[in-house]
């Protein structure tokens, strides 16, 4: 086998890398079958994504937002095959690599990866940092063993900012952030074009958190990687997002580029979010609390499932699910929006 570079040369190409339609992941949560039996009770089936259909254009990042447990995660998983949707379809680079009665991951796999969390529980303990980061080398079959293998590895933890000896340690001998760093190199060893990063910051200190996103914006500079980047702080979002996509209760309610969603967004769930990012220009100003509670997403409510927490809902909304909709050059599944009930100025 050839000695492969680092990472495969920055992409030229433009267009849609990653396209998502109609994805659905269900779970069953029901009690065992016996309790329902005897209790009479019905199925219980937990619809984590529901519908879910956007679009991440190559060397560009889109960002998942939402509260916790809107779908975010179950989206990445389901995109790298660790879940296997329910339905829908998955295509990758113009490969449909799910669908109805296909699973075609076997073809992209080492063309995808994934940067999880959690930095102290996604690393084997075990293993020293070398085998770690050579593992996704070694099961692509991408290098050969011996001083190719050992170079490879050597140039990415030199890529992430550490050097050839911390390839001799174990994961416990670092920091969180240094333990990020593995993971990212690991991530990139079997080079990949597109990355979904499951909140790879979120369990850091701030600094350490700065630290981390801009080695990841300077790496998609340089080899024009795709992001999937996921998250539940809009901060981080702003600093890393070419465009962003809204979640609740498991279905996309607004996409819409960074600028344009930072500048005003168009749903009133996107509102409240951002109406939580702390401003200068606010300090004082109260800040009233939208009413209501997140809906059990074992039983969301009929129609749009925000109508309830909504201060804009008519009956309408009550009983017809909306859409995702193109409105002002982005996509918002909201009927206030759809007959300009709700403005992109308007506040909640």
């Amino acid at each position: 086998m050839s000695d492969a570079p680092v990472i495969g040369p920055a992409m030229t190409k433009s267009g849609t890398l990653m396209r998502v339609e109609g994805l659905k992941r269900y779970f069953d949560v029901s009690p065992p079958l016996l309790n329902r039996w005897f209790e009479g009770r019905p199925r219980q089936i937990l619809k984590a994504v529901d519908d879910a259909t956007f679009d991440v254009e190559r060397g560009k990042t889109l960002s998942l937002v939402g509260e916790s447990g809107c779908g975010k995660s179950t989206v990445a998983r389901c995109l790298v095959g660790l879940h296997k949707p329910t339905g829908g379809k998955i295509e990758f680079d113009d490969i449909v690599v799910t669908a109805s009665g296909t699973d075609h991951f076997a073809q992209v796999r080492h063309r995808m990866q994934m940067i999880f969390q959690d930095p102290f529980a996604s690393l084997n303990p075990r293993w020293r940092v070398f085998n770690i980061v050579a593992e996704p080398i070694r099961a692509f079959g991408l290098i050969d063993a011996g001083v190719a293998l050992t170079r490879r590895v050597h140039e990415l933890l030199d890529l992430v900012g550490l050097t050839a000896e911390d390839g001799k340690k174990y994961p416990h001998e670092f920091s969180g952030g240094q333990r990020q760093r593995i993971s990212i190199a690991r991530a990139l060893a079997s080079n990949p074009e597109f990355l979904i990063c499951d909140e790879p910051t979120s369990a850091l200190d701030v600094s350490v958190q700065a630290q981390i996103l801009n080695l990841m914006r300077d790496l998609q500079d340089e080899f024009g990687l795709t992001y999937l980047f996921i998250s539940h702080d809009l901060s981080v979002v702003y600093h890393m997002s070419d465009s962003v996509g809204v979640m609740y209760l498991g279905r996309i309610v607004e996409i819409r580029s960074a600028a344009e969603f930072f500048a005003g967004p168009l749903h009133p769930y996107s509102q409240l979010l951002l109406e939580t990012i702390p401003s200068l220009e606010n300090i004082g100003v109260a800040r009233a609390p939208l009413a209501g509670e997140v809906p059990n997403p074992l039983s969301p409510p009929t129609g749009c499932a925000f109508h309830p927490r909504c201060p804009f809902a008519n009956d309408r909304c009550r009983s017809e699910r909306p859409s995702l909709r193109e409105v002002n050059g982005g996509l918002a599944a909201c009927h206030g929006v759809e007959e300009n009930r709700i403005s992109e100025t308007q506040q909640l």
